[in-house]
């Protein structure tokens, strides 16, 4: 019944941008915290960032920083990463998470309760 729904990446050259969405469906979106994560291939999955229940958004992965921007659309029930200056080392297979009624700035896997698909971003140099 719930069911997360990443879109937007795809293949672009260095310092193009993309903006991934994360639509929400089956929960109470603005009472759940969010966040983006990504995985490149041979990789672990790490975090990128979390967004609260109200919208205060936390950086973790700090190769990211003043290039991608959290905002989040409660009317429509979807999470955005904009991502700016994209270089070869963001290539990645990016997922949303929504986290658990309880859970709010933790931004740690084992708290996300329901997970996407996923989307893949490619960027050449």
């Amino acid at each position: 019944q719930v069911q997360v729904v990443e879109s937007g990446g795809g293949f672009v050259q260095a310092g193009g941008s993309l903006r991934l969405s994360c639509t929400v469906s089956g929960l109470t979106f603005d009472r759940h915290a969010m966040g983006w994560f990504r995985q490149a291939p041979d990789n672990e999955r790490v975090r990128v960032g979390c967004t609260t229940f109200s919208g205060t958004v936390t950086i973790y992965d700090h190769s990211v920083d003043g290039r991608f921007t959290f905002s989040r659309y409660n009317a429509r029930n979807t999470l955005y990463l904009q991502m700016n200056s994209l270089k070869p080392e963001d290539t990645a297979m990016y997922y949303c998470g929504t986290f658990r009624d309880v859970v709010d700035g933790s931004c740690i896997e084992r708290d996300v309760e329901y997970w996407g698909q996923g989307t893949q971003v490619t960027v050449s140099s």
